[in-house]
């Protein structure tokens, strides 16, 4: 069917569709070979994920001079939108020690961009009782199903701390529009006018710190601390001339620690799920350096140190990537 709604789109009964990727979501994507050209196409399950707010939060970051794909045709009913293609250069793939400083200046410059001059109005609000259902993914998913531990043999007060610390520190912050999901395996590098910006749809008002936590403690690579310090620092000087953040360089390190800290609990969450719910195995892989930024960073702040303690005791030496039967 999205062969046959492609061609006619397009004119051409010979295009040709090859699988270009498939995300954590319900969505896939295809690469579009027509008359020498290559489009991309998004097939987005009505029912499941409506590509409605994908379309509108991609208006507002392109109204902001930003770089989402160009939108050729949409179809709503079907879930399709045929779009342009930014190629194949993962920010993932292209970021490497001689790279990093002018791949990341580049984000970071269009971070700014997108929190000052996006607006967030009518978005959904990254609150309190938001960030805590995605905290409470981190102890059904990980502890539980995960790694096998029963509802009673979790210190759930110590639980409850930790989690009110990392939501004290996100309430503090000024809220803006918030990508949340802005890592290098969703910006690409384009040849001029900064990275092109993928997997925008989830867009919220949310906490200053947690897009620059995203990209700076991604998931999927590291680097080490002292670099992504003097990244946060550059990026808090930048707010500040932007207007965005009074705040002094201290406090806003601790909302770059602590934001990053929420994101890392629930991805711990967030994998186990897509592995045992989803049967999505391949992000197991990863476990191991989100616990790793869990343990260290949540270890440096006194209000966190008990939950850090917890969950190193719950892993012990076990294999985080290694699928568990089911009990």
């Amino acid at each position: 069917q999205r062969l046959l709604w492609t061609r006619h789109v397009l004119g051409d009964p010979v295009a040709r569709l090859e699988v270009a990727s498939a995300d954590a979501s319900m969505r896939s994507y295809y690469r579009v070979h027509s008359g020498g050209r290559s489009l991309v196409l998004m097939d987005s399950p009505p029912a499941r994920e409506p590509i409605g707010p994908w379309l509108s939060v991609g208006e507002r970051l392109r109204a902001a001079g930003l770089r989402t794909p160009r939108v050729y045709q949409a179809d709503p009913d079907f879930g399709y939108v045929l779009m342009e293609d930014f190629g194949t250069r993962l920010y993932q793939d292209a970021l490497d020690e001689s790279s990093a400083d002018a791949l990341y200046g580049a984000a970071m410059d269009a971070l700014v961009r997108m929190h000052r001059d996006c607006s967030s109005d009518g978005l959904p609000a990254f609150d309190t009782a938001w960030a805590t259902i995605e905290l409470e993914l981190m102890p059904t998913w990980f502890l539980q199903r995960h790694l096998g531990l029963r509802a009673n043999d979790i210190a759930w007060d110590v639980v409850a701390g930790g989690f009110a610390a990392v939501l004290g520190a996100l309430d503090e912050q000024p809220r803006v529009f918030m990508h949340r999901d802005y890592h290098s395996r969703n910006l690409m590098v384009l040849d001029a006018d900064g990275p092109g910006i993928l997997d925008f749809q989830g867009a919220m008002r949310g906490p200053l710190a947690y897009d620059l936590a995203s990209l700076l403690r991604d998931c999927y690579l590291s680097w080490p601390d002292e670099r992504v310090e003097g990244w946060v620092a550059g990026q808090h000087a930048r707010l500040q001339s932007a207007g965005l953040c009074e705040a002094d360089l201290p406090t806003f390190q601790a909302w770059f620690d602590l934001a990053g800290l929420q994101r890392h609990l629930k991805v711990l969450g967030i994998f186990c799920r897509l592995a045992y719910r989803d049967e999505k195995p391949a992000y197991l892989p990863n476990l191991p350096l989100v616990f790793d930024y869990v343990t260290r960073i949540g270890g440096r702040y006194e209000a966190t140190r008990p939950l850090v303690s917890m969950l190193a005791a719950a892993v012990g030496g076990r294999d985080l990537t290694t699928l568990r039967p089911e009990a």
